[in-house]
């Protein structure tokens, strides 16, 4: 007797921790009802990680059952981020919630799909709520190295403390984070006022393309021409994760920056 009261025991909590996972399932989709039959898909490897937000210049945008969905560029790379609905404009810079990865995801609303799509929560903290009045989603890991050719051209080195190349600087980045250094090179490419700063892709000659070493980005308020020698002098820091799946093994940020003669 006692052993078919303690069968039904273990039987009725098993029942129970069934029903209810299966409304945690049914209730936790994150989707409104016109999106629910597509299945999210978090990129292989892919992980948000906290406080990692998504950033970009708005390239399009476009409104739809629901959502906000918005074309952003960073550093040259391209991807769409889908919103609870929100004002947004073309040109304007976002940044938003981090938010799981959809892999070929497709909108009845818009008859379309999106290759990838990251849906975001909203507007970052301090980036104020735009929401609209009767209203109350980025692909692989972007490395920080674009894919720049390397630039036939010799730097030399520059002088004085803290003062490394670029090859050196991916070398040494261990032991060189969070220390002053000092680079002279030549800038490549600029990405103008994106988060309050420039963003530059400078070269020295020295690294290889086969190494992933030849490009250093740097970040300042200065906005030199590609093609110019400069001598930057700033914070040296790896593995730097800013969101978006943007990732820099090597960065210079918050450089002062001096335009030099050749």
């Amino acid at each position: 007797m006692k052993t078919k009261i303690f069968i039904s025991f273990v039987l009725s909590i098993c029942l129970a921790f069934f029903v209810f996972h299966l409304q945690g399932c049914q209730n936790n989709t994150g989707i409104k009802k016109e999106e629910s039959k597509n299945t999210r898909v978090k990129a292989a490897g892919e992980k948000a990680p906290e406080k990692s937000y998504i950033f970009g210049k708005v390239k399009e945008t476009m409104d739809s059952g629901g959502y906000t969905y918005m074309l952003l560029e960073f550093e040259g790379n391209r991807f769409w981020v889908a919103v609870p609905k929100m004002r947004v404009s073309v040109g304007e810079e976002v940044m938003l919630l981090p938010g799981d990865t959809m892999k070929n995801f497709h909108s009845n609303s818009l008859n379309r799909t999106f290759e990838t799509i990251i849906f975001s929560q909203g507007p970052a903290p301090g980036q104020g709520i735009k929401a609209h009045p009767k209203s109350q989603a980025a692909g692989k890991p972007h490395s920080g190295t674009p894919k720049l050719a390397k630039k036939n051209i010799h730097v030399v080195k520059a002088q004085g403390a803290g003062a490394i190349t670029v090859q050196t600087a991916y070398q040494k980045s261990r032991e060189l984070d969070g220390k002053t250094v000092l680079l002279k090179a030549q800038v490549v490419k600029i990405s103008k006022n994106i988060l309050g700063k420039n963003w530059l892709h400078v070269q020295d000659g020295t690294g290889s393309e086969k190494n992933r070493d030849f490009d250093l980005t740097v970040t300042t308020k200065s906005a030199p021409a590609v093609g110019q020698l400069i001598l930057i002098k700033g914070v040296l820091h790896t593995d730097k994760d800013i969101g978006a799946g943007y990732f820099y093994p090597v960065i210079i940020e918050d450089a002062n920056v001096t335009i030099l003669n050749k």
